[in-house]
């Protein structure tokens, strides 16, 4: 997302109508009428934009924006102001976001619909860390749920064979009282992974914890890409 106090160097470049338009709504995470796209430009010392036609611009952006509660980027528009330079985001990255996005529409759990669309807002952000958190607890949290409708009692006697004092699950929550590499240990053994896919799961479950507590670990756009575009082929379009 542009920041709003860079907004305005990119509102007195040599851009179109369309991009500079484009450029203000990348500033907001959320529909926003024309009247504050107005205001946004103006308070970004750009007061041309108070007479042109926002809406007709806006709706001829060929699906770079749309109209629903108010005005806002698509991911086409997202992908064109990156390519306009305004962010080091790399188009390969974006991607990700995009295809994360579109599988988005696919998820019918509110829960998991909660952390996979924070997951795709941090990495749009460029929060590299929090983009790797937040995908690797939706992941989880579908595979969680497969287990929980689909393997409830193999998952339950493969977890007391290989722990003797384990509780049995009734719940998904219950599951989750299992440590989250034990919990890959146990669904590799009953196939529901594979021992491959399992290897790369606990390499994103080493980055999540990396990620998730106090320390000088610095990740890049390339990892956080990397780490969920691999959760995306292996648990999200596949659960």
């Amino acid at each position: 997302m542009l920041k709003s106090d860079e907004l305005k160097q990119w509102l007195h470049k040599d851009l179109s109508k369309l991009d500079k338009v484009l450029l203000v709504l990348a500033t907001q995470g959320e529909p926003v009428p024309v009247s504050k796209i107005n205001d946004l430009a103006e308070a970004a010392g750009f007061r041309a934009m108070r007479k042109w036609n926002v809406s007709a611009t806006l709706g001829a952006s060929k699906g770079k924006a749309i109209r629903t509660s108010g005005w806002e980027l698509t991911d086409a528009g997202r992908m064109h102001v990156r390519g306009l330079g305004v962010a080091s985001i790399s188009p390969a990255a974006m991607q990700v976001a995009v295809d994360l996005r579109a599988h988005l529409a696919k998820i019918t759990d509110q829960q998991t619909r909660d952390f996979v669309e924070e997951a795709i807002k941090c990495h749009e952000a460029e929060l590299h860390r929090s983009a790797i958190v937040m995908s690797w607890l939706g992941a989880v949290d579908v595979l969680q749920k497969h287990v929980h409708q689909n393997h409830l009692a193999a998952f339950n006697a493969e977890a007391s064979r290989v722990n003797g004092k384990w509780k049995t699950a009734a719940s998904q929550d219950d599951i989750g009282k299992m440590a989250e590499g034990d919990f890959l240990d146990r669904i590799e053994a009953l196939s529901i992974i594979g021992k491959n896919v399992k290897a790369e799961l606990k390499k994103c479950l080493d980055l999540r914890n990396g990620c998730g507590h106090p320390n000088s670990l610095k990740v890049s756009v390339n990892k956080s890409a990397a780490h969920i575009e691999t959760l995306l082929m292996n648990v999200f379009e596949k659960y």
